[in-house]
């Protein structure tokens, strides 16, 4: 599924007053102010990005615009992920997209409309972010696109003011949150977990989260890449295993569905609704990425007021932790910065994107984080993004994207999520990694 739908934040409003000091180095003006050749030139970007975020991109840009006398226009599409490659291939490609998976990203490259990064852009992304992000980016040893924001996953949500009542602690490793589970229940007498996997044509992408965590705090970062590759089957005892363990939770009627049912319920809530009740104390725990801080804008707590998220607030997350104790793996996802043509103005343009500067503009207006290591972590708009964000820049992270989205379609966004949903109804699951391997075959 398209990474744009599943993380999209609100943003307030805010400008770094700093960045045009430091735009000097991505984009260096002739005397007299301007940008040279580039003066009055107008670079257009396309992207899934709409709203609010759209506007607030478009005002990262205004310091940029201010020194070099560019004009950048960026143009969301809620289309972008079907339509893109179309406009490519006939020619009306725009000079920069913003593209929200690395197997869509491929795609674009294979039209061969695609340019090689600049070396700018090469240096500043070696500079400012981590090997594995700029792998994504890179296909047969060419680099072709920096990256821009990120959104992490793998978020247990809760409140920290239940957890003071029962006198429970965030848990430090999987068997420690298996045992708080089990505390929950037993202080509660109700199921302490609820789940959504509906989505529309898209049902069942949260469970693939699940499982996809697992996997990486299981098997391993190794394992996990060779199974996105395809040199790990679904059908291999390091899947099985994954599913095995979150099974213990997502499959035990006394554990879940808190406020909607029993565990066949979970396929008919929709993903975003488990905000309402963890908000609202009906339910302990949810499983959900970073985006799930602004669907906590739109419901109440139990007092009917929107729930505070901070760490002493209505609603707090922690990273769902691995099977050791001080180990941090985790997935996520991001966007990627690609041209289709190699103009001084465009240049210019990639090579502010891939800057802390930009970075830094955009997460001071709000809601979202970049995994740019030299940007400012401080600067992002609340205490649970600030978190979030220094997780990403963290050389210590084991961080690796979204494995559903790297695999085949077929797969990724086709037989994964729906044998899912089959999973939750009930299919053994050896029949379902049978199905969802066999999505290879289409």
């Amino acid at each position: 599924m398209a990474l744009s739908q599943r993380y999209r934040l609100l943003a307030p409003l805010a400008l770094v007053g700093a960045t045009a000091l430091a735009l000097t180095g991505c984009a260096e003006a002739e005397p007299g102010g301007g940008g040279g050749g580039t003066e009055g030139a107008t670079v257009r970007i396309s992207g899934g990005i709409t709203g609010i975020e759209a506007d607030d991109l478009n005002k990262s840009f205004e310091a940029f615009e201010d020194e070099t006398g560019i004009k950048v226009e960026y143009t969301g599409d809620k289309s972008f992920e079907g339509n893109i490659v179309t406009k490519v291939t006939g020619g009306d490609a725009p000079d920069i997209a913003i593209v929200p998976q690395p197997g869509l990203l491929k795609t674009l490259v294979d039209t061969g409309k695609v340019q090689a990064a600049p070396e700018g852009v090469e240096k500043a992304v070696d500079e400012n972010w981590s090997e594995d992000w700029k792998s994504y980016g890179t296909f047969d040893d060419t680099f072709y696109a920096a990256p821009m924001l990120a959104n992490l996953k793998g978020y247990v949500w809760y409140s920290p003011a239940s957890f003071k009542e029962w006198g429970v602690e965030v848990p430090k490793t999987w068997d420690d949150m298996l045992a708080l589970t089990d505390t929950i229940r037993q202080k509660t007498g109700e199921a302490p977990w609820c789940a959504g996997f509906a989505s529309d044509a898209a049902s069942g992408w949260p469970g693939t989260d699940w499982i996809e965590d697992l996997v990486l705090r299981q098997a391993g970062p190794d394992v996990y890449d060779d199974w996105i590759a395809g040199d790990v089957k679904f059908t291999d005892p390091e899947i099985k295993g994954a599913f095995d363990a979150v099974g213990t939770i997502l499959l035990d009627e006394n554990y879940v569905n808190a406020g909607f049912g029993g565990v066949k319920s979970i396929n008919s809530t929709a993903f975003a609704d488990v905000a309402a009740k963890v908000a609202d104390g009906s339910c302990a725990l949810t499983h959900q990425a970073s985006f799930l801080s602004a669907n906590f804008l739109d419901v109440k707590n139990a007092d009917g007021e929107t729930p505070t998220v901070a760490p002493d607030g209505d609603v707090y997350a922690f990273i769902m932790p691995g099977m050791t104790e001080g180990e941090l793996q985790v997935e996520g996802g991001g966007e990627f910065v690609a041209a289709f043509n190699d103009d001084e103005a465009t240049v210019k343009v990639l090579e502010f994107m891939a800057s802390p500067e930009f970075a830094d503009a955009r997460v001071e207006l709000g809601g979202v984080i970049s995994a740019n290591k030299n940007a400012d972590a401080t600067l992002a708009s609340s205490e649970f993004l600030q978190e979030a964000m220094g997780i990403m820049q963290d050389d210590a992270t084991v961080f690796r994207f979204d494995a559903s989205d790297l695999m085949p379609s077929t797969v990724g966004s086709g037989s994964f999520w729906k044998g899912m949903v089959d999973w939750v109804d009930g299919k053994a699951t050896e029949q379902v990694l049978s199905d969802i391997q066999a999505g290879y075959e289409n």
